[in-house]
């Protein structure tokens, strides 16, 4: 990438010396950006031309101070074109690092990146799901490809990291990536945390992110209605396969498992509890939350259906997550339903239909999703029209006496009209 550079020197003033000299400072500025240093020479104002940036005189002191500033400026310029050569993208502080002999050394973002995710990678199974190293490397991927369309280098440096850094990331995710608002807000909340890290462990003092603040949109992922869930059940399906996908998708309306959850249980799970009735027990993958929802009828006949039919000891035929997603659109079409039918509606079904619309306390619904605060849970349950007439029922009934008293005092105003 093309930029403008340029050298100049200036007095350091303000800090005098006793004799009256002050330090010569040289100034490198890269596309408007400033860095500046001391050349570790120093003369008395007097015998320096601020128009010229350079010492006045003849005498073998004034000569070698600008035989010095000259070899000083070319120095620097066959770094800023070593550095646009290697890397095609120069910085002010990349030339001056160089110059003064330290270099880009330390930490660069996209091996932090590569670290970490190793570290991730080795806890899948004990406290990472497959799913959160999944997103972290996708992370990695965009940062990488973000670096080479932006600057035209392979990584940069940790300290190069700039708010505008930041902004200019969240934009390319967004148009070139064309990342939703919040799948752009996770991958900058994944990206935050390798910042995070640098700064903990004093690769940055300052905070880059400090600035930027990562928004994430509601979005009402809707549920289906008891209707809609009739319309699935009866509709006859043509293959084997759509019927499978119906299976799982319809035992997790009626018991709000998430995908991996389902996918995980085993007999094992499937326990006869103290009220001598079925229950799950299990543990969300997740967030190792410990999650006991009873076994209702339609989720017990759908698992009496593949008892033993099924290897490696599974209780139903999950397929991969996406597979089954695209099944369900399948399915969502020949039933005629318009809405985004994937696996995580049921755990909104679940929360909203089956149990929220059917009386069931949201304390307990917010229990049995294994949530750790009802505000998670009021993201997946919402309170449907029919649920409001339910309670709203009988209301009237007990305000009779204010509805009397109400009729009375407009008979009586009535009539007084009708005598004056």
């Amino acid at each position: 990438m093309k930029s403008t550079f340029k050298v100049l020197y200036y007095l350091k003033k303000g800090a005098e010396k006793r004799n009256g000299e002050v330090m010569i400072m040289a100034r490198i500025t890269v596309d408007g950006k400033v860095c500046q240093f001391s050349t570790k020479q120093s003369i008395l104002p007097k015998d320096w031309s601020v128009k010229s940036c350079r010492a006045i005189g003849r005498s073998a002191a004034i000569v070698q101070i600008n035989s010095l500033l000259d070899e000083i400026k070319s120095s620097l310029h066959t770094i800023y074109h070593d550095i646009q050569r290697r890397d095609n993208y120069v910085t002010a502080e990349k030339v001056k690092n160089e110059f003064l002999g330290h270099g880009q050394t330390g930490e660069t973002l996209l091996d932090m990146f590569a670290k970490h995710n190793e570290d991730v990678k080795a806890l899948v199974g004990i406290s990472k799901s497959p799913a959160t190293f999944q997103k972290y490397e996708v992370t990695r991927k965009h940062l990488s490809d973000f670096i080479q369309y932006k600057y035209r280098i392979s990584d940069i440096s940790m300290n190069e990291i700039t708010p505008m850094f930041i902004n200019d990331f969240e934009v390319y995710l967004m148009t070139a990536c064309k990342c939703s608002a919040n799948t752009t807000a996770k991958f900058m909340q994944f990206f935050k945390r390798i910042v995070l890290i640098a700064r903990n462990n004093g690769i940055l003092v300052g905070d880059p992110f400090a600035t930027y603040k990562i928004r994430l949109k509601k979005v009402d992922r809707g549920y289906l209605t008891e209707a809609e869930i009739a319309t699935i059940l009866k509709k006859k399906l043509v293959s084997e396969r759509l019927d499978q996908v119906r299976d799982v998708f319809l035992f997790s309306c009626f018991c709000g498992l998430a995908y991996i959850d389902v996918k995980n249980l085993t007999q094992d799970n499937i326990r006869t509890s103290f009220d001598g009735n079925l229950w799950i027990m299990t543990k969300r993958q997740k967030t190792d939350t410990t999650v006991n929802v009873p076994v209702l009828k339609i989720p017990q006949m759908i698992l009496e259906k593949y008892k033993g039919k099924l290897p490696n000891g599974m209780l139903l035929p999950v397929i991969s997550n996406q597979k089954l997603n695209s099944y369900l659109k399948e399915i969502a079409d020949v039933c005629g339903i318009e809405k985004n039918l994937t696996f995580h509606l049921a755990r909104h079904t679940f929360a909203t239909t089956t149990t929220l619309a059917k009386g069931v306390p949201i304390e307990t619904v917010s229990k049995m999703l294994g949530h750790t605060n009802i505000e998670t849970t009021q993201i997946y349950a919402r309170i449907t029209n029919s649920k409001i007439s339910n309670d709203m029922e009988g209301l009237s009934d007990k305000f009779k006496g204010i509805e009397n008293i109400y009729k009375e005092t407009n008979v009586k105003r009535a009539l007084a009209v009708a005598n004056e």
